[in-house]
């Protein structure tokens, strides 16, 4: 009771004091208003109108940014708000088809797969999925599980795969597996016509053939459509352009005809494998425009593999490489003669077996006695001492002439790439010499490719025009219709329609009865020549025991339309010559050009039939 009286006793004195510190404190406050009015009050008006002034200036300032943004930079700043918006993006265009002439796939881009594997994301085994698919993309169950065990997650297991085995594999329905597509070129024919076509590398640009020297032919020129970006930078396709995605049906046609393509290679194979031969070649040509139905070169490459092959036989020795024709360029020659009028047809050249020229003695390739020979006979024989009689006739000067004038010692136009120069001596060498005339007048001593000479037969066949030798024929479309053509250069009239039938008919006569007989067709006039010529060193001279054999044909006689040439390189054996190796494999090209060509029997058989 007591304690309580006191603690109410000190409350109540401590309120008190605080009530006398307040009223105290009031007062205080009362004195101190002085009711006087300050001698400057502040100028309300000039602040408000400073503050209404700031204002005004901020909000010029707004307007004039306003102003900037939308109308000075307004399309400039629209422009740029879309780029970051919108996306350039060039879609994958496939490369164009190749075909041949009858429509056959050479070369097509076709969809191919990378299959990955993520170990991680399996639901059975590794044991187990590695015997499910060993068998489907061909490995061994145990690598399988190797690679399965090397990461978790990312692994390429194959690349390339086709669209086959990736249904296989899709089809099996197991988890932890991706595929990724991408496009590669494809080979359907392998290497029946690698030679022509070529290959096209990773980077799928083209290393050899057409796929290289018709390049543009080949890109498509696909557009760079803009589409619009979604905040997470994923496309929006509504905003693309209607059939951004479609392109042309064109295709590039060759004038090859696989199916003669096809027969050259096997009849080149099998003789080059009998007489063990280091290499070999079969061209046909149309000798009307210059179109190639068949060319075959041996060995060469599969270009669906090409990284596993030498790189040497990706050049195509018909041509890129240099060899001497030998008696295959006689007729040439005798056309030459023939055409300056320095022979007449009926004229007759003595043949002692071997003449000395300056201090160079040359023979003929067989030992013969003394004879008289027609020019035809020269040609039959292959008596070189006939034809250093015949060219004998010329001044070396003019002779020179005419070899520019058909082009050797220059490149060959066409349309198959890495064409190189010939070699012909200056014609100072050459007029200086009397050797170089002698030589050069049985294919010896200058140097071409196997095209060229099929070009310069070519003339002989045609009635004397220089064509160009080419593989394209133009783009077309899927109804057969020609949107683009090759321009060609005007075939260059070079010997007249009379020289060039009397050769031809020339050389008919080694086909019946002379070193050609090997090429003989019953029903059939056909013309040729042999040809077996010392193999030239490049270190000069010639390389002992080593010969080019060749043959080459022009058919029919009485319409000469077509030359078929052959040439192997280094046969070996005793009798490996022109007749024994290349004239065979001529003959069965034109046994399958004839039907396909639709080539019809010799007239003049059929009439000495009846």
């Amino acid at each position: 009771m007591v304690k309580s009286s006191i603690k109410t006793k000190l409350r109540n004195l401590r309120n008190l004091e605080f009530r006398r510190q307040r009223k105290f404190s009031k007062q205080s406050q009362i004195g101190n208003i002085d009711p006087k009015i300050p001698e400057n009050p502040p100028n309300i008006k000039l602040r408000l109108l400073a503050v209404w002034g700031v204002l005004m200036i901020a909000m010029l300032g707004l307007a004039f940014n306003l102003y900037q943004l939308q109308i000075v930079q307004g399309k400039k700043l629209t422009q740029k708000a879309r780029n970051q918006q919108m996306v350039n993006l060039r879609p994958y265009m496939p490369r164009r088809p190749v075909v041949d002439r009858g429509n056959n796939i050479l070369a097509i881009d076709r969809p191919v797969y990378n299959v990955y594997s993520h170990p991680k994301l399996f639901d059975l085994s590794q044991e187990e999925i590695a015997e499910k698919i060993g068998p489907v993309i061909g490995r061994e169950k145990a690598d399988l599980v190797k690679i399965f065990q090397s990461k978790r997650s990312g692994i390429l297991l194959a690349s390339g795969v086709s669209e086959d085995i990736t249904d296989k594999l899709i089809s099996l329905r197991l988890n932890g597996f991706e595929f990724i597509q991408k496009y590669s070129r494809f080979y359907p024919q392998d290497d029946l016509v690698a030679d022509v076509v070529g290959y096209v590398n990773l980077d799928r640009r083209g290393q050899a053939g057409v796929e290289y020297s018709q390049e543009k032919l080949l890109e498509r020129s696909g557009q760079t459509v803009r589409m619009s970006k979604s905040g997470n930078g994923s496309l929006m396709p509504d905003y693309a352009t209607e059939g951004f995605l479609h392109f042309d049906d064109l295709k590039l046609q060759l004038t090859i005809d696989s199916r003669v393509q096809r027969v050259a290679r096997g009849a080149l194979k099998e003789q080059m494998t009998k007489f063990s031969a280091k290499r070999g070649a079969v061209v046909v040509m149309d000798a009307v425009d210059g179109s190639i139905l068949a060319l075959v070169s041996q060995p060469t490459y599969n270009p669906n593999q090409y990284s596993k092959s030498d790189i040497s036989l990706f050049r195509n020795w018909t041509v890129a490489d240099l060899y001497e024709p030998g008696s295959t360029f006689k007729p040439v020659n005798v056309a030459i003669a023939l055409e300056n009028g320095a022979i007449k047809p009926d004229d007759t050249f003595e043949d002692p077996g071997s003449i000395k020229i300056g201090i160079h003695t040359i023979k003929n390739a067989e030992k013969t006695g003394y004879r008289r020979l027609t020019i035809p006979e020269i040609l039959q024989t292959s008596s070189n001492i006939g034809m250093v009689r015949i060219i004998q006739r010329l001044k070396p000067s003019i002779y020179y002439n005419w070899l520019e004038r058909l082009g050797l010692g220059q490149k060959v136009e066409t349309d198959l790439p890495f064409e190189v120069t010939g070699q012909l001596k200056s014609q100072e060498q050459f007029i200086s010499s009397t050797i170089e005339p002698a030589t050069t007048s049985f294919g010896q001593g200058f140097s071409l490719t196997p095209l060229q000479l099929v070009q310069l037969h070519g003339a002989l066949a045609n009635g004397g025009k220089l064509v160009t030798p080419h593989v394209v024929r133009g783009l077309i479309d899927s109804q057969g219709v020609t949107h683009y053509s090759l321009t060609l250069p005007e075939p260059r009239q070079i010997f007249s329609a009379t020289t060039t039938q009397k050769v031809v008919e020339m050389m008919e006569t080694v086909v019946n009865v002379g070193t050609g007989k090997a090429a003989k067709i019953s029903g059939y006039r056909i013309g040729g020549k042999t040809g077996t010529a010392q193999k030239a060193s490049p270190n000069g001279g010639y390389i002992k025991g080593a010969r080019i054999t060749s043959f080459v044909a022009i058919l029919p006689v009485e319409s000469p339309r077509y030359v078929v040439f052959a040439v192997v390189d280094e046969p070996k054996g005793e009798n490996a010559y022109g007749s024994t190796v290349a004239a065979p494999i001529v003959k069965t090209v034109m046994e399958s050009l004839i039907p396909i060509e639709q080539i019809p029997p010799s007239q003049e058989k059929e009439e000495k039939k009846k």
